[in-house]
């Protein structure tokens, strides 16, 4: 039976509209008398009670059959500990679909070589639509989630957009060089590789800071959104001053175009002083001294600790919460592993309610789904309408991480859950007949409520989901496929299920 586009439309929001669905928060987090989430079924595991899939969605992108079975195999807190020491998690599957990209291993200079030689199908330069792609299959597939979580969040800190400039090709580079490789190692050593990043430097202009014509970008930002924060005890005259350091950092732009380049000729060679740190008369080392302070600075540890907080815990989180994490980080030098170990451990009781960001929904529902996808133009669309393209924020703050911006843009998410559950996204397929063996369940009311508490965390209550089966049953004339996606378009079109 083939059901019109409208009257999909209208039993989606039949299934939307549901009491337990309209509330703006996790259907967990209403129907707490649920003390485990009843998983039965291929791979799923024994079931894991409610606190710990609400831990799981929060440190992945998106409660999977495979996470919630590892977690029901080993316990919560052996996942944890895994999931941080992610090395020891295999990856290969995720591997694999990344040799579909070209462009990822590429040096600067090979990359700026073919930028104006190649291009995808959509007419767009292949190397960021490429970096996009592979961002999107380690999101979707990786097993290391919270690593990609935490690429994720200094993706973010150290905000690089590709629509500016040479950081369309630079960008690539620093995502393999910068990001990953420190995403949950010493804070020092990220922010050392950024600083040394032509990218970043690219981005923030200090490829322009030269001796007669210095220009503060970076050094302003550096401070001010990488590690003091804007209220971390600098001064405007501290920013002028690093800017002094900084003079004469930038990238070739000839011979291995692309790599880092310290041009002393343009560099202020006088003495400085930053931060109550007199800095002698020298060169490159200059600004790398302030850098390795500004790191260990006890400003950046409050700093970070607070938005690592606020992205992983609460939009407010608590300032003692905030004040252990920043401790953490100061005894162990920023040894980012051990503070996010911190961080789990004694947020975990302080979760709240966040609304998903875009990547958050769209990554969500294709993992718990366990959809098949490419990561390609079409899916990348769809985020872009959101407002949350990868690597296209334009200011160097990052993409918001709280709720209140993400909450308004509301109508491309619920044409997502349409074009989704009806495979109409090109390279990105859901297998919805493999979903209804999964749960074992001969009739709707029971797929209903399999597919509620794989999506939300908990099912509905007997009676929506008696009602809700009622109406689809007589609305859909039985035909169990269509009744199917319209269950599922609804619970993801949810204002439940835009909450993690």
């Amino acid at each position: 039976m083939n059901i019109t586009r409208r009257d999909f439309l209208k039993l989606a929001s039949l299934v939307a509209g549901s009491a337990a669905l309209s509330s703006c928060a996790p259907v967990y987090e209403n129907l707490a008398r649920l003390d485990f989430l009843p998983l039965e079924g291929e791979g799923l595991g024994m079931g894991v009670n409610l606190q710990d899939f609400a831990l799981v969605n929060r440190l992945t992108f998106g409660a999977g059959h495979e996470d919630l079975t590892r977690v029901a195999q080993i316990g919560i807190d052996a996942w944890v500990q895994e999931q941080v020491e992610f090395e020891s998690v295999s990856d290969e599957r995720c591997d694999l679909r990344l040799r579909q990209f070209d462009t990822l291993d590429l040096s600067a200079n090979d990359l700026f070589d073919l930028s104006d030689k190649i291009f995808d199908d959509q007419d767009k330069l292949k190397i960021p639509n490429e970096l996009r792609h592979a961002t999107l299959t380690r999101q979707v597939y990786s097993r290391r989630q919270v690593y990609e979580r935490m690429v994720e969040f200094w993706s973010d800190h150290f905000n690089i957009s590709t629509e500016k400039g040479d950081c369309f090709y630079l960008k690539t580079v620093d995502d393999r060089e910068v990001i990953r490789p420190h995403s949950l190692g010493f804070f020092g050593d990220l922010l050392w590789a950024s600083a040394h990043s032509p990218a970043m430097l690219v981005y923030l202009d200090n490829q322009s800071n030269l001796k007669d014509a210095p220009n503060e970008n970076y050094a302003r930002e550096v401070m001010e959104l990488h590690t003091l924060g804007v209220d971390g005890g600098y001064t405007q005259q501290d920013v002028m001053e690093l800017a002094r350091c900084l003079t004469g950092w930038g990238m070739k732009e000839h011979f291995w175009r692309g790599d880092f380049e310290f041009d002393a000729d343009n560099h202020d060679a006088s003495a400085k002083k930053v931060l109550g740190m007199n800095i002698p008369a020298g060169g490159l080392e200059e600004a790398e001294r302030v850098i390795l302070n500004l790191g260990l600075h006890t400003s950046t540890a409050t700093f970070v600790a607070r938005k690592l907080c606020r992205r992983f815990i609460a939009d407010e989180p608590p300032a003692a919460l905030v004040s252990l994490v920043a401790e953490k980080f100061t005894t162990t030098n920023g040894d980012l592993r051990a503070v996010m170990q911190t961080l789990f451990t004694e947020g975990i009781p302080h979760i709240q309610p966040k609304f998903k960001r875009p990547v958050d929904f769209i990554v969500s529902a294709l993992r718990q789904l366990n959809a098949r996808t490419d990561g390609g133009a079409p899916l990348q669309k769809y985020l872009g309408r959101m407002g949350q393209r990868y690597f296209a924020w334009p200011t160097p703050d990052g993409y918001p991480d709280t709720s209140a911006p993400w909450m308004s843009n509301l109508m491309p998410r619920w044409q997502f859950a349409m074009a989704l559950v009806q495979n109409e996204i090109q390279g990105t397929k859901i297998d919805v007949e493999h979903l209804l063996e999964m749960s074992g369940a001969t009739e709707i009311e029971p797929f209903i409520k399999w597919i509620s508490a794989l999506l939300l965390g908990a099912s509905l209550p007997d009676e929506e989901c008696k009602s809700m089966a009622s109406a689809l049953r007589s609305a859909c004339a039985g035909d169990e496929i269509s009744t199917a996606r319209v269950v599922i378009a609804g619970l993801l079109a949810s204002p439940a299920y835009q909450w993690k």
